[in-house]
């Protein structure tokens, strides 16, 4: 039905537009008594067989929401009706900020892909947290933290310190987002010194916590061997948690989109089908070359049950979908988790 009906109704208005009404109707839809039950009966999939044990934590399922849909940490509860294993939040940064300027949010629906260049738009730290407060404890709850835009770069590690303590009470997790190509400074944010500087920083703050929460670094899609080897190397030194791979991609090769499209969509970090080769990867050198050293979470173009498939045979532990929901809809979870138990 999605696909079918509500997909071209959606896809015919502005994609940042039709985001927010869309929050709106689930939020109003799941306050109709009986109707969150209805989803749960449509999209969730009970069974232990699905169950993923991960950093420390039980994962319902393999299946999770990658950050970037839930900015502020409004919809997570409604979400869970829909078959999730984890949510991730975010990006949040210490004070709201509007992001980038409009237009910032393009479908490219014949490579079923997006461009944004969204720019950390969030409401702040406090206004997550708010809401983090009304968590019903359904499922597991993963917060991405960055920086602010107008921070200075000496300021960098303390915006990142500044979340991980607020939000340390309220998530499950914590995901160092340092690849996002939608920032300023983009380029310290990956330098392997800074990166060590910066993981250091945050774990001594977990350590001051009687519950340490487990921290995990969010990766490009675009890197090269040598820069994934760097960060094997950062994981195996800093004894990080684990790795999400990956995030968007800045690379336009392969794209069925014309050149005069993509001009005038400009900057912007590609996601979806595009992407999903590069992400695997990516997935498949660091579990192979690390022999299986740390957890991955893979994330990238996963609009299937198969191209999931492809990702935790590659090596993730767990897989997230963005881009893959907003064009496949809720069923694809389901879809995932029932291949996941015939397989």
């Amino acid at each position: 039905m999605y696909k079918a009906l509500l997909r071209p109704i959606f896809f015919a208005f502005d994609p940042e537009k039709i985001h927010h009404f869309t929050f709106s109707l689930i939020q109003l839809t799941c306050k109709i008594p009986g109707a969150s039950a209805l989803f749960k009966s449509l999209y969730v999939v009970e069974d232990k067989r699905l169950e993923r044990e991960l950093f420390g934590l039980k994962f319902k399922n393999p299946v999770g929401l990658a950050a970037g849909f839930d900015k502020n940490a409004v919809l997570y509860n409604e979400l869970a009706n829909f078959g999730f294993g984890f949510i991730e939040i975010g990006t949040v940064t210490p004070k709201g900020q509007e992001g980038n300027p409009k237009k910032r949010l393009f479908r490219l629906k014949d490579d079923k892909g997006i461009i944004n260049r969204m720019g950390f738009n969030n409401e702040g730290l406090g206004a997550a947290i708010l809401q983090l407060k009304k968590n019903k404890g359904t499922l597991i709850i993963g917060g991405n933290i960055g920086k602010n835009t107008d921070t200075k770069p000496e300021d960098y590690t303390k915006d990142y310190l500044t979340c991980f303590n607020a939000l340390h009470p309220y998530v499950d997790y914590f995901v160092l987002n340092v690849s996002c190509p939608n920032v300023g400074s983009h380029a310290k944010l990956n330098d392997k010194d800074y990166l060590e500087e910066l993981i250091g920083a945050v774990q001594n703050a977990n350590n001051t916590f009687d519950v340490q929460k487990p921290i995990v670094l969010k990766i490009a899609p675009d890197l090269n061997d040598g820069q994934l080897d760097e960060i094997i190397d950062l994981v195996k030194h800093t004894k990080l948690d684990g790795v999400i791979a990956s995030n968007t991609s800045t690379d336009r090769s392969g794209l069925k989109a014309s050149k005069a499209k993509l001009d005038a969509i400009g900057n912007g970090g590609l996601s979806g089908q595009p992407i999903k080769d590069k992400s695997t990867r990516v997935i498949k050198y660091l579990s192979e070359k690390s022999n299986k050293a740390f957890p991955i979470i893979g994330v990238g173009g996963i609009h299937s049950a198969d191209d999931a498939l492809e990702k935790l045979n590659a090596g993730a532990n767990l897989v997230q979908i963005y881009t893959g929901f907003i064009y496949e809809g809720p069923s694809l979870i389901k879809r995932i988790n029932k291949a996941i138990l015939k397989n």
